[in-house]
């Protein structure tokens, strides 16, 4: 090699290092020396990263170093200071002598791997904020050490779009494993990690719609929805209308180009400090009484306020938000879910006030949005919405409804939606970010990471991209933070699923590639592949909504230690869910509400310091909520009342999800007091198999699983179960094919609130009840011997595990520990009523059945399996019997529908010894689906869920006969 080849190599391997010493020489290095530092390093990454092998491409000496070039592989893994270390000192063992005087760099992919160190460099990425671009004002707490003040941008992968080729609107991904990607992401992003976040005090934007309901109320100064109105009322200062566009809903349907946010006007007003306010309100026209999303709008001027003023009136009070209108504008802002009744209501509306901290700045007043609504754009030869909920939709067409202009949504002028929809929301967020909007991270949530043919897991990949504009964002802060934000959420992840699902968790690469959604955004970028929704051994996992709360919440936990560490500020993890809750009367007029807050294994700041007390009253929302210091509080009640109750943890992080809805009622003429124990808190996957030959698949039709309170990334039952017939094309997709009559559907699941209609029945029998969780019970903290007759729902609990079953079952219908509180309770001459699904099938039919439980349910309850699956149609009869007080027919929930969850697989009981009787069969076969016993003491116990019986009449019809058995 001549000297010119020579400098233009070595000007070539240092060209993006921006230095190159004048005496660096290639130097050459054995060949098994170069493989034994490959072997050493891909042995080194691969006890934490899943790589291919590590080759070591080049060497480069001077005077004072040796400089190592790896491949891109060596990149792709994690790295910390230990390793770090360790990797030097052993190089210096495998390098020859002269290099043991002289420093040794090791390079792959243009960084030193010091470099990859996260959180370990001198330069962040941070925001001047003064104030947010929203703040709740009704927040009963402030978060000082979680994400106040800071602002996220957040998308769950794909959507529902028009595909110009086949001239038909389709999903992005296929129809695989009872789901589609385009909605699986959704499952973690807007029931989990989008709350999480705004839990810590984050404000997150997202550019798809957040709202599953089908309705849309637009309320608005030009045009408003069926009875909708827009009114104003003039204090001190006038309003007047703007003098640029703002947003109209002339048009049912939007063409390409046409923007609805440059098609009407909007109204300002200059603030007040004092005096008459100018107020504006917008009165929504509801179509039915449920939980909708509200979005408000408006125009963002050079003297703009930073502190509007709304009020949302909701079924549960008001809650007030501030508005800094200086930044933002022009779009839809999302405010948050308020339940509404029906039609107008002067306590269902939005209002705006001038009154301000600051005198004569500009306030403007735009449409409000209540309701995710139906898409409306049009695409196609003969233009044609995709005639679905919005939220299905992609983000393209979501940015062309929220006011973006075309080189947004659609830098291909309409030519190819695919490309236009990832191109669009990397643009979203530099167009947000133009608007005044200080992006602190960005996340995009994808779950396209492989395939295998057996069982093995692809696991979890992220991508950042940093080769672009010179490595720096464009307020100069270098783009390999993207990095940085990518390996410390992946180690969030990792640690969580391995500790508490599957601790062969695949750990895969972290990437440096040019994808649009991880160059174009100006702020620090991950894209994140959680798992393959190609690969039934992941799916296993994310079909499971626990393992969807626990991948979201490390995913929040890795997005707050990034901007933490960023701002140099402590952070603190908002807390857990609390546990053990129950409520009971002390006297009257009083309640007593008690808990225990529940310890995070792998992060100790996340202990609460106080708690918030919500409360409902009747079937109106819950309130803005009261702080308490301690694990309990005593809570005034009036006599024929119900009142609904609900406990979040907080700290300085921020708030916990809400736990259970448990519920009292004191009636003024009451029978006695009745103890309602909550024993169903499952969530599960449905149910899956792999075989030893050639099939596998999940089996919803034997136990379609528990969603966690909505479902809507459920398509249909799998109908494909052969492993290795291969995928086509979307539309022959092989193994996992999927059938799609659920795919537009919010489904029923879970709601956690099953003591309030239970006790609905009970006060109309005559008695008063109070409630608590089966832990509560479980732990002594509720004494069930206080109270004549026990209420135990256990609705569709049963074991469950998770994925391969790498940790022991959860949700048992009966624990050890309650069997013992029963059965002490029972010979004290207790009342026992016991309704679920599998309270015969999980005490007698499950690979985790002791025979102490058999024993129990026969020699305590009376009852024993007959079988599972003993019915489809959901009919139940009453019979006669020695102890006849049952009567009536009985309808449950036996398919999957919007109001409730279904029963699929009730079990048949029989009874158990003397004095044991079947008081219900199914109608359809007459087998046993109830037993009632009476001797020292009494027990009902049914095969079906109470609580699932479609219609009120009847539910209380069946609670009347089975006090009135009690009580005798």
């Amino acid at each position: 090699m001549n000297i010119m080849k020579r400098q233009l190599l070595i000007l070539f391997l240092f060209s993006s290092l921006h230095w190159c010493p004048a005496n660096a020489q290639a130097q050459p290095l054995p060949n098994k020396v170069k493989r034994d530092i490959g072997q050493y390093l891909t042995d080194v990454i691969r006890q934490q990263t899943a790589i291919s092998p590590v080759k070591i491409d080049s060497v480069v000496v001077n005077d004072e170093k040796w400089r190592l070039f790896a491949n891109e592989t060596l990149s792709c893994g994690r790295f910390d200071k230990m390793m770090i270390d360790s990797i030097y000192d052993r190089l210096r063992k495998l390098l020859p002598a002269d290099a043991q005087e002289k420093t040794i760099e090791l390079y792959s992919d243009k960084y030193k791997i010091e470099d990859y160190i996260p959180l370990n460099r001198k330069e962040r990425f941070t925001n001047k904020v003064d104030v947010p671009l929203k703040t709740n004002l009704s927040e009963p707490f402030t978060v000082t050490k979680g994400l106040r003040n800071r602002h996220i941008a957040l998308w769950q992968s794909h959507g529902w779009y028009y595909d110009e080729k086949k001239d038909r609107w389709e999903w992005q991904r296929a129809r695989l494993f009872q789901t589609v990607e385009d909605l699986l992401t959704q499952s973690f992003v807007l029931p989990y990690l989008v709350p999480m976040l705004e839990n810590a005090g984050a404000n997150v934007l997202v550019p798809r719609e957040r709202d599953t309901q089908r309705h849309e109320i637009i309320v608005d100064n030009d045009a408003s929805t069926a009875q909708s109105s827009y009114t104003e009322t003039t204090g001190n200062e006038n309003w007047s209308t703007g003098k640029t566009p703002g947003f109209a809903h002339l048009k049912t349907v939007y063409s390409q180009g046409e923007n609805p946010f440059r098609e009407g006007t909007y109204r300002q007003v200059k603030t007040v400090t004092s005096g008459d306010e100018s107020l504006c309100t917008w009165l929504p026209d509801i179509p039915e009484k449920g939980k909708y999303g509200v979005y408000i709008s408006y125009a963002r001027l050079k003297n703009s306020t930073k502190d509007a003023h709304y009020t949302v009136y909701h079924t549960g009070g008001k809650t007030e938000f501030s508005i800094n209108q200086t930044i933002g504008g022009g779009t839809w802002l999302f405010l948050g879910f308020f339940d509404f009744d029906k039609g107008t209501n002067d306590h269902c509306k939005i209002v705006l006030s001038n009154q301000s901290k600051t005198k004569d700045r500009i306030l403007t007043a735009d449409a409000v949005k209540i309701g995710g609504g139906m898409g409306n754009i049009a695409r196609g030869q003969e233009p044609e919405t995709g005639g679905r909920p919005r939220y299905t939709e992609g983000a393209r067409y979501w940015l062309q409804w929220a006011g973006m202009p075309d080189s947004v949504y659609s830098g291909t002028q309409g030519e190819r939606d695919y490309v236009d929809d990832y191109q669009s929301r990397g643009l979203w967020v530099n167009y947000m970010i133009s608007r005044g909007i200080p992006f602190d991270a960005v996340m995009a949530f994808h779950t396209d990471a492989g395939v295998t043919n057996n069982d093995s897991i692809i696991g979890t990949l992220g991508i950042c991209y940093t080769h672009y504009k010179d490595e720096r964002f464009e307020n100069g802060q270098p783009r390999i933070l993207s990095r940085d934000l990518v390996s410390t959420v992946m180690d969030e992840i990792v640690r969580e699923i391995r500790c508490h699902y599957e601790p062969d968790w695949t750990r895969r690469h972290i990437w440096n590639r040019n994808y649009s959604e991880a160059r174009l955004p100006e702020a620090p970028t991950m894209l994140l592949e959680l798992l393959s929704h190609q690969n039934f051994a992941d799916m296993r996992y994310a079909l499971d909504p626990n393992f969807r709360f626990s991948v979201s919440r490390a995913l929040y936990k890795g997005i707050l230690k990034f901007i933490a560490y960023q701002y140099q500020t402590n952070y603190v993890v908002q807390p857990l869910p609390v546990r053990s809750f129950s409520v009971r009367f002390t006297d009257d007029a009083q309640a007593l509400l008690q808990w225990q807050p529940t310890p995070d294994e792998l992060e100790p700041t996340a202990f609460p310091t106080g708690y918030i007390v919500y409360t409902s009253i009747g079937d109106n929302d819950f309130d803005n909520g009261v702080w308490v210091g301690n694990p309990q509080a005593d809570f005034p009640i009036e006599k024929d009342r119900l009142y609904n109750f609900r406990i979040t943890a907080v700290n300085e992080g921020g708030e916990s999800f809400p736990s259970e809805t448990l519920s009292v009622f004191r009636k003024s003429d009451e029978q006695g007091t009745i103890l309602v124990i909550n024993g169903f808190d499952r969530l599960s996957a449905p149910a899956g198999f792999a075989s030893a030959d050639s099939l596998a698949g999940f089996l919803d039709f034997l136990d379609h699983g528990v969603a966690d309170r909505t479902e809507y990334n459920y398509i249909g039952s799998q109908y494909e179960f052969r492993r290795q017939l291969p995928w086509t094309d979307n539309d022959a997709v092989g193994f996992g094919a999927s059938n799609t009559n659920y795919e537009t559907s919010v489904l029923a699941g879970n709601t956690f609130n099953y003591p309030q209609r239970h006790g609905t029945s009970i006060v109309k029998a005559g008695y008063s009840f109070i409630s608590a969780s089966s832990e509560a019970v479980m732990t002594g903290q509720v004494d069930m011997n206080a109270y004549p007759i026990v209420d135990l729902i256990l609705g569709k609990q049963k074991q469950t595990q998770t994925g391969r079953g790498a940790f022991p079952p959860r949700y048992k219908t009966f624990p050890d520990s309650l069997q013992a509180k029963i059965s002490a309770y029972c010979r004290q001459g207790g009342n026992v009523f016991v309704s679920g699904a599998y309270v015969g099938t999980d005490m007698w039919d499950t690979p985790f059945v002791q025979e102490s439980d058999k024993q129990f349910t026969q020699e305590v309850l009376k009852y024993s399996l007959r079988t599972g699956h003993a019915a489809v149609t959901g009919k139940v009869k009453s019979v006669r019997s020695p102890l006849s007080a049952f009567k009536g027919n009985y309808q449950f929930y036996n398919q999957l529908n919007t109001d409730f969850y279904a029963v699929e697989s009730p079990d048949a009981i029989e009874p158990a010894g003397e004095g044991s009787y079947t008081v219900f069969r199914y109608s359809e076969n007459n087998m046993s689906a109830g037993t009632a016993f009476s001797g020292d003491y009494k027990v009902c116990v049914l095969g079906f869920p109470f609580e699932a019986i479609e219609e009120e009449a009847e539910r209380d019809a069946l609670m009347l006969g089975v006090l009135e058995f009690m009580g005798k």
